[in-house]
């Protein structure tokens, strides 16, 4: 089952810590306070609870904002905590309620000229906090007399305090020099500079009690900052008293749990029942049993289960399925290619696609890497090129000379096309320029496929379903199964999916697998197009 979320300390009283000669105590009071200011003063504005009082959800109320509020240190009375760190699945509701807790460490957090700022890798990141933040703002009464807010500025401020909050762009140089009095970091683990964070670290130093608290999900790579953050984390969780002043909160469930369990789903999201329920967990888990790319997505963005690294992109034995021979390949069918061209090391592919009578697609490809180097590069990437240029049915040539020979790969490609019927080519405009004329001077049907998450989403979603479904026919092609064994997944904010290697330095290749991608996105986009119109008849 999931570990605890935090380790709760006794929550002692002034007089109690005093005599027993700690550090801290529990100031129930200033915990009452800051619920008080959420129940009082806040409104939801979206879903089902819009237009109610923002009454806290329990593990809101009593692990966080009563924690990271209520306790104190004896020696001066002020915030006992000065950095926090919040990791939890999404939906779970922890953009709004750090959105609640901005405005309240703004407006009443007994600081003269509170500075409060939301950060982010994106300055539209940023933004969703901001955005819950105002929205909150307009629908309470109070708030609302008491507030300025100015969207283009994304700018809250309070007069009567000198006091606002703002966004803050991830460039760190805006960020040196910055009074902070508090400070919300959303998503860290989508950080790739970690200056910014570096810049702000340390800018409410000359504060009484700033606070600094990163909320995120789970990341896609063990390293970088939000990795170190969540390591820290575990240690803070196990041991309380390893950094006193750092709060730490994280629910997950653990790697070796049952994902399709609800007591899993329930136990890994603290607001499963309230903002979440079992229907759209059951929906997602049905997907997921059917994608190795959506069941990544699935662990990490509702079960906050860090990924190991990899996340591959295929279920190899389900891959295997898909190796039957190919059927009728004929003239008088039609193919629809992906053409993936590579620079000098990698490998160049094209793979063409024809959907058969029985709704599977035969799967036809060509490779190409130089020859003069082919021997060199099966020792250093421990791969047998030169034996599969020897069996045909692998379809991998070796042009002349150590570099790519795109003249050799155009004369391959006509070949091809002239034996075949080919309707249309998908080709990363990268480095493709020059061949690109030269096939659509031939009278080709060569389109610009670009590479990025919004374009190669919906053909790698059509490799994992007709993988999944067993609809490819590759006929044991060996060098387009090894590419799929090699093939992880990347996803972005948006939920959009690429193919990408293990690592940008690895051997592996997988550009054959990115080329059956744009072949069947091409196949699809046609099978979908309305048909022209039928041509007019006159009767005379």
């Amino acid at each position: 089952m999931p570990r605890p979320a935090k380790t709760l300390w006794n929550r002692i009283s002034r007089n109690e810590a005093v005599e027993a000669g700690l550090d801290y105590y529990f100031d129930s009071t200033s915990a009452d306070y800051a619920v008080g200011f959420f129940e009082t003063f806040l409104f939801h504005t979206k879903g089902k609870f819009a237009g109610k009082p923002f009454t806290l959800m329990r593990w809101q109320r009593e692990d966080i904002i009563e924690e990271l509020f209520g306790w104190k240190r004896v020696a001066d009375d002020t915030r006992r905590f000065r950095v926090g760190y919040i990791e939890i699945p999404k939906k779970n509701g922890k953009s709004t309620l750090m959105s609640g807790m901005g405005l309240m460490l703004m407006l009443a957090d007994s600081e003269p000229s509170a500075e409060v700022y939301i950060a982010a890798n994106s300055r539209d990141q940023a933004g969703i906090v901001y955005r819950s933040m105002a929205e909150m703002v307009r629908a309470s009464p109070y708030l609302r007399s008491k507030l300025s807010v100015i969207d283009s500025r994304k700018n809250i401020s309070y007069a009567p305090s000198n006091s606002f909050a703002r966004v803050i762009a991830s460039e760190s140089a805006q960020a040196e020099g910055l009074n902070i009095h508090a400070l919300i970091y959303d998503e860290i683990h989508a950080t790739k500079d970690r200056r910014l964070w570096e810049a702000v670290r340390y800018g409410g130093i000359s504060r009484s009690q700033p606070l600094l608290c990163a909320i995120t999900t789970a990341g896609a790579e063990r390293s970088g900052l939000c990795w170190e953050q969540h390591e820290y984390a575990e240690k803070v969780i196990a041991d309380p008293a390893y950094d006193p002043q750092f709060f730490a909160y994280i629910a997950a469930a653990e790697p070796d749990d049952d994902w399709k369990s609800p007591e899993v789903w329930a136990a890994a999201n603290p607001s499963f029942g309230e903002t979440m329920d079992a229907t759209s967990f059951e929906a997602d888990v049905k997907e997921a049993e059917q994608s190795s790319s959506k069941l990544a997505a699935f662990k990490r963005y509702r079960l906050n289960l860090w990924s190991q690294g990899e996340n591959k992109f295929l279920d190899m034995e389900q891959f295997k399925t898909c190796c039957e021979p190919l059927l009728n390949v004929t003239s008088e069918r039609v193919w629809y290619a992906g053409l993936d061209l590579a620079q000098t090391w990698d490998c160049n592919a094209f793979v063409a696609v024809s959907r058969g009578h029985d709704d599977v697609f035969d799967v036809m490809c060509r490779f190409w890497i130089p020859g003069d180097n082919a021997h060199k590069r099966s020792v250093a990437d421990n791969v047998p090129y030169v034996e599969w240029n020897k069996d045909p049915k692998t379809g991998l040539c070796l042009t002349p000379g150590d570099v790519c020979d795109y003249e050799f790969i155009k004369r391959d490609i006509l070949k091809f096309c002239k034996e075949q019927t080919v309707r249309r080519i998908a080709v990363d405009p990268h480095n493709s320029h020059y061949l690109v004329q030269q096939l659509q001077a031939e009278g080709l049907d060569v389109v610009g496929f670009s590479q990025g998450f919004s374009s190669m989403n919906a053909g790698c979603k059509l490799v994992e379903t007709t993988v999944a479904q067993s609809r490819l026919r590759t006929g044991g092609n060996k060098v387009l199964t090894w590419m799929a064994g090699n093939a992880t997944v990347k996803q972005n904010a948006d939920g959009y999916i690429k193919i990408v290697k293990p690592s940008p330095n690895s051997s592996a290749r997988v550009d054959g697998i990115i080329a059956l991608a744009m072949a069947l996105a091409m196949a699809e986009e046609d099978a979908t197009r309305p048909p022209p119109p039928a041509p007019e008849i006159f009767v005379l």
